[in-house]
C-alpha cells in the first residue's frame, strides 16, 4: 500500500519544504508521546488507589491538564509548518515511543510508569533541536524548551516521592 503525497499550498515562511517536513514528522511524534502520557496519567487518576490517594489523584489531575493543554499547542504548530497532525490512535501507537502500561499497576509503579513516560517525552523534544536549529525555526523551538523544562520538573517531582 503506497502513501498518498499530501498536496501543500504554496509556503514561504523562511524554512524550507524539506526542513518543515523533517519539523513536523519530529513534533508528530512528541504529539503522540505526549497524548500517550496524557492517556496514562489520566487513567492513573481515575485508578489511583491506597494511602497516597488524594495527593496522587489531586497531583495526576494538574498533570494530566497540563499535558492536554500542551496537546494543542503541538499539534497546532505541526498545522503552522503545513502539514496535518495525527490524531488518532492507530497513529499515535506507531509514532510514540511510549507503550501503553497493561492493567492497574499499585500507586507506586504508576508514579515509576510516569517518570519513565515524562523523561521519554522531554527526550523525544529534545532529538529535534538540531533539525530546528539548523532550520532557524525559533517558535518550535520555544515550543520543545517548555516542554522539556515541564516534563523534566515533573519527573523530578515524581521521582521525589520514591524516595526513601
Amino acid at each position: 500500500m503506497s502513501k498518498k503525497k499530501v498536496s501543500l499550498p504554496s509556503m514561504d515562511t523562511g524554512i524550507d519544504a524539506k526542513q518543515r517536513e523533517e519539523i513536523a514528522k519530529g513534533l508528530s511524534a512528541l504529539l503522540a508521546d505526549s497524548y500517550t502520557l496524557y492517556l496514562m496519567t489520566h487513567n492513573f487518576h481515575w485508578n489511583v488507589t491506597g494511602p497516597q490517594f488524594n495527593s496522587l489523584h489531586q497531583m495526576f489531575m494538574g498533570q494530566y491538564t497540563e499535558q492536554w493543554n500542551a496537546l494543542d499547542i503541538i499539534a497546532e504548530r505541526i498545522r503552522a509548518l503545513g502539514f496535518p497532525a495525527p490524531g488518532t490512535y492507530k497513529e499515535y501507537v506507531k509514532l510514540a515511543s511510549i507503550k501503553e502500561v497493561d492493567g492497574v499497576p499499585k500507586a507506586n509503579d504508576m508514579i515509576r510508569h510516569l517518570v519513565a513516560a515524562q523523561e521519554a517525552t522531554a527526550r523525544t523534544a529534545r532529538k529535534l533541536f538540531p533539525v530546528v536549529d539548523a532550520a532557524n525555526d525559533q517558535p518550535t523551538a520555544d515550543v520543545l524548551t517548555q516542554r522539556i523544562d515541564i516534563h523534566e520538573k515533573t519527573a523530578w517531582m515524581l521521582r521525589s516521592l520514591l524516595e526513601e
